[in-house]
Order: C-alpha cells, then sequence, then structure tokens
C-alpha cells in the first residue's frame, strides 16, 4: 500500500486537509528537510501496521505549526528544532511527555559544485564574490534560525543580510544554489548530501546548540494512538537505518 504526499496548500490546506485525512489512517507533518527519509520510513511502517495509510506534509516547521494550530488535521509532528515544537507546547498543541528528540544534523555552507571560489570561513561572505546567499527565513525556517544564530554570535549578520536570499525551507535553499542562483548558501548537511554532484560543501558551521529534531504526537489528531505507535517506530531498528542512511545522526 502506497502512502500518499501533501504538498504544501498555502491558506486553502487546512479544508484540504480535512478531506484528505477522511481516507488515510495517520496524517505526519513534518520538516523539509525530512522528505527523504519519511518518504522511505512510510512504507515500512504500513507494512508493520497492515491496513494504515500514512500520509505526509512536509514544510518548514514554522509553516506546519501554523498549518496545525489553525485545524489542519494531523497526527504527528516532526519539527527541525526545538523553538517550533517549543511553541507548540506553549499552544497546547503537544504535550512535554510526549516529545522526543529522534535525530540529529549539521549546518553547512555550500556552493555550486561549478563553482570555482569556496569560502574557507564564515567571514569569507563578507567578500565581494559572495554577492546572493541562500538563507532560510529565519521567521518560519529552522535552518534560517541557526544560521542566525551563527552570524549574530560572529557579529556577521548585519554584514551578510543584505545579501539573503530568503528560502522558505531548507530545500528552496538547496535549490537556489544547485541551479547556480546564488554564490552560497546554507543548509542541513543531510540535503547537501542528496545533491552531491551539484554542490558542494564548504564548510560545516558549529551552532551554538546542537540541532536536534523533536517528534511528538498531536492529541487532539485524527488518530493520535496511531502517532504515537509511528513515533516509537521511528526508534526501530529499520528506521533508525533509513535515517542513517540519509546522513541524520543520533540525537
Amino acid at each position: 500500500m502506497k502512502h500518499r504526499l501533501i504538498r504544501p496548500l498555502g491558506l486553502a490546506l487546512a479544508a484540504g486537509l480535512s478531506l484528505a485525512a477522511q481516507a488515510a489512517d495517520l496524517t505526519v507533518s513534518a520538516a523539509a528537510s525530512l522528505t527523504n527519509a519519511f518518504k522511505d520510513i512510510a512504507p515500512l511502517f504500513e507494512a508493520a501496521h497492515p491496513g494504515t495509510q500514512v500520509q505526509l506534509n512536509f514544510a518548514a516547521s514554522g509553516v506546519l505549526l501554523q498549518q496545525i494550530a489553525k485545524g489542519a488535521p494531523a497526527d504527528v509532528f516532526a519539527s527541525a528544532d526545538q523553538e517550533t515544537m517549543d511553541q507548540a507546547q506553549a499552544q497546547k498543541l503537544v504535550q512535554p511527555a510526549q516529545r522526543r528528540d529522534f535525530v540529529s544534523n549539521s549546518l553547512v555552507v555550500i556552493v555550486p559544485a561549478t563553482s570555482a571560489k569556496a569560502p574557507q570561513a564564515v567571514a569569507d561572505l563578507t567578500q565581494p564574490a559572495y554577492a546572493r546567499i541562500a538563507i532560510g527565513l529565519p521567521a518560519s525556517v529552522p535552518v534560517g534560525r541557526y544560521t542566525k544564530g551563527v552570524l549574530e554570535g560572529a557579529n556577521l549578520w548585519g554584514a551578510i543580510e543584505p545579501k539573503m536570499v530568503g528560502a522558505t525551507n531548507v530545500r528552496q535553499a538547496l535549490d537556489y544554489v544547485q541551479r547556480g542562483e546564488v554564490d552560497a548558501g546554507f543548509v542541513y548537511a543531510t540535503d547537501a548530501a542528496l545533491m552531491a554532484d551539484k554542490v558542494r560543501v564548504a564548510l560545516t558551521v558549529p551552532t551554538p546548540k546542537p540541532i536536534l529534531y523533536p517528534v511528538a504526537s498531536l492529541p487532539a489528531g485524527p488518530n493520535a494512538a496511531m502517532g504515537e505507535k509511528f513515533i516509537e517506530f521511528l526508534f526501530t531498528p529499520p528506521a533508525q537505518a533509513v535515517l542513517a542512511r540519509y546522513g541524520f545522526g543520533k540525537p
């Protein structure tokens, strides 16, 4: 049984998801950087739970939270950062006891594979050679918040922000770089690995806090009980093997 994929639906998402949820047993809203891994994990979960269909919805973590808060049905929420899950908890969309960190990631600077230049340090991005830099929008995209935090800590945000080409999620930042539309970009290591033939990792950037992904079931979801089973499945060897294959680390 094949799982179905919901693409971001903008303002009409809540209504569209309501119709789709009637035909699906489990709805998982997950950060865009989890797309490939969760698309592989979903059929494994379905095989382990015959008769269950998994419906996947991917977007920036902040966008997903907005969707859920507005009533879009979801049973599981997987965020790329703690801050967004903290907001979900503050809005009582998830319970503290139900959230768990399940993978880790790292922040990298990438350049187009064909680029003749590559920064040797983050400060190099202030040079004129790097006129356009893809950065996730900090207000809603976790990778953007991680990036802004690093740059502010190094007193570089003021110099680099004017060069910023805002991305609505990490995959858009990756696309900007692989198409050569920008000179560099900040993404997760797992995303860079997906396009090793199109982009080149110039730097791995230490972050003040580890990049840990929390996941939680949503008590108000149509099938919260199955959502809890999906979260448990993420910690099983088959699911962990998929996550490791895509470069995610242990939390």
